[in-house]
């Protein structure tokens, strides 16, 4: 097998690879079809805060905060703790439900953009100022996140034409050498 027939083959391996594998080069909401993510819905924004004594995590669902307090050194959750909640400058209410979990309801909802928080957690002895901050960014519609521009079909268009005119003349090329071998021989015979 002559050079060219080799690089010509590696070409043609190649846009097949290019022109097969599109869900592999899928960028976020350009699936098309990819098994669904394990959740059913996006993940509630959280929030952590941490010292040496203690590690808190908060989940904002709506008006809804649940905070869960652990030791830091085990993950054990922390007996008897009471919470001081504020977002953004503004004391927020806990109560205490279990172990280690508390729930603040927030007057409305939080906004998109960078929120301070900081905790001040008292566990018999023991106090600690816990401080961090939540992120929340607004949600873009599905719309919005399934857009494809019309450079995108353009390049994809070209590649697969490129790959097609390269399939007709390797074939081309490849019945002319086979054609020329035939009558190689037969006029040798």
């Amino acid at each position: 097998m002559n050079r060219f027939k080799k690089l010509l083959l590696a070409l043609m391996g190649a846009a097949f690879l290019a022109l097969s594998a599109t869900t592999a080069w899928a960028g976020e909401g350009h699936d098309h079809g990819a098994a669904p993510a394990a959740s059913a819905g996006p993940a509630a924004p959280r929030f952590v805060a941490a010292s040496e004594l203690f590690e808190l995590v908060g989940v904002v669902n709506g008006k809804q905060i649940t905070l869960y307090l652990d030791r830091f050194d085990d993950g054990s959750p922390v007996k008897d703790a009471k919470l001081e909640l504020e977002l953004g400058g503004i004391k927020i209410p806990v109560e205490a439900h279990a172990e280690g979990e508390f729930e603040a309801t927030l007057a409305q909802e939080l906004k998109p953009g960078v929120t301070s928080v900081a905790v001040t957690v008292m566990a018999g002895a023991e106090s600690d100022l816990l401080a961090g901050e939540i992120d929340l960014h607004a949600e873009a519609t599905v719309a919005e996140a399934h857009r494809h521009d019309w450079k995108e079909y353009l390049t994809w268009s070209i590649a697969g034409l490129a790959g097609l005119v390269l399939l007709i003349a390797t074939g081309r090329r490849v019945r002319a050498q086979r054609n020329k071998s035939k009558n190689a021989f037969g006029s040798a015979a």
